[in-house]
C-alpha cells in the first residue's frame, strides 16, 4: 500500500551525466539535492555535453571532498579541482534552451576531461549566483544542471514490473533517480500530486520522458544493441504525445533532510 512506502535509495550525480553516488541522507534545496548536478561538462563553445553523445561520461566517478571535486575514470589517473571562487570570471553556457553564467574549473581538470572524451572541453560550476529557472519561468522554481526538474523519483515496483518484461533485468542506475521508493506499487508515482519525504514536501511535476541515456550500460558505457529498455517501455509506456514515460519529476515545496528509510506520505 502507498501509506507503507519508504525511501530505499538516495542518489546524487555531482557532475551531469557522470556516475551516481548512493548516500544515506541528503538536504533538499530549491534547485534539488545539495551537491546534485552542480557541475557540468561543456565543449569549448559552452554547449553542454552529456552521455547521450559521449557515453564514456557514465564511467566518470565524481566525488565531492570539502572544497573540491575528485574525478576518476578507467585508464585515467585521478584528478582534483577546487570549487571556483565566487569572484572568478564567469562565462555563459547553454543547457538545452537555457543560458547560464557559470564559473569554470581549473586547467588541469579541463585537460583531463578533454583527454578522456577526446575533444576540447571544460568543467563548469553552478554557484548560488547562477540561477536557472524551471522551464524558463522563475515562479515555477529553480533547477540545477538536471535536464528539466530538481529531482526524479521512481518506485522500485515500477522497475520490477519492467524487468518482468525484459529478457535481461536492469538495475535502477539506468534511470538515474534521486529518490527510490519501495512499497508504493508499480507506476504509483504517475498519480502523485504532492508527497512528503522526511522533512521535505514535494510537488509532483511532469512524468519523466525517457531518452537514449537509459540504453547505456553504466558499467561498460556500451549502448544496448536492441535499445532496451526503451524498446520495451515504448510498448506500454508510450503516451499520445509520443513520449515514453518512467518515473516522476519533483519540485520542492518545503526544504529539509531526507533519509533512507523515511516514510513516503501521499498528500494529494
Amino acid at each position: 500500500m502507498a501509506e507503507q512506502a519508504r525511501v530505499s535509495g538516495i542518489f546524487l550525480y555531482p557532475v551531469k551525466s557522470t556516475a551516481g553516488i548512493a548516500v544515506s541522507e541528503a538536504s533538499v534545496e530549491p534547485r534539488g539535492l545539495t551537491g546534485d548536478r552542480r557541475w557540468m561538462v561543456t565543449d569549448h563553445y559552452g554547449d553542454f555535453l552529456t552521455a547521450r553523445e559521449f557515453p564514456k561520461l557514465v564511467r566518470v566517478l565524481a566525488e565531492p571532498r570539502e572544497d573540491r571535486l575528485r574525478l576518476t575514470a578507467p585508464g585515467m589517473r585521478p584528478v582534483e579541482t577546487k570549487i571556483p571562487d565566487p569572484g572568478s570570471p564567469r562565462q555563459p553556457v547553454t543547457v538545452w534552451n537555457d543560458c547560464c553564467d557559470v564559473l569554470t574549473a581549473g586547467t588541469e581538470v579541463n585537460g583531463w576531461l578533454s583527454k578522456y572524451l577526446g575533444l576540447p572541453c571544460r568543467l563548469v560550476y553552478m554557484d548560488a549566483e547562477c540561477v536557472r529557472s524551471i522551464g524558463g519561468a522563475r515562479d515555477e522554481g529553480e533547477v540545477s544542471f538536471a535536464d528539466n526538474h530538481p529531482l526524479l523519483i521512481i518506485s522500485s515496483d515500477s522497475l520490477d514490473d519492467l524487468n518482468r518484461r525484459l529478457s535481461s533485468p536492469l538495475d535502477m542506475r539506468r534511470f538515474r533517480p534521486n529518490l527510490v521508493a519501495d512499497g508504493a506499487g508499480a507506476y504509483a508515482e504517475d498519480a502523485w500530486q504532492r508527497i512528503r519525504v522526511g522533512e521535505a514536501v514535494f510537488r509532483a511535476a511532469e512524468r519523466c520522458d525517457r531518452c537514449a541515456l537509459t540504453t547505456i550500460d553504466p558499467d561498460s558505457a556500451e549502448k544496448h544493441p536492441q535499445q532496451e529498455p526503451l524498446r520495451t517501455l515504448s510498448v506500454y509506456r508510450r503516451d499520445a504525445d509520443g513520449g515514453v514515460y518512467f518515473g516522476r519529476n519533483l519540485i520542492p515545496e518545503r526544504l529539509g533532510r531526507v533519509r533512507v528509510g523515511d516514510p513516503l506520505e501521499i498528500l494529494a
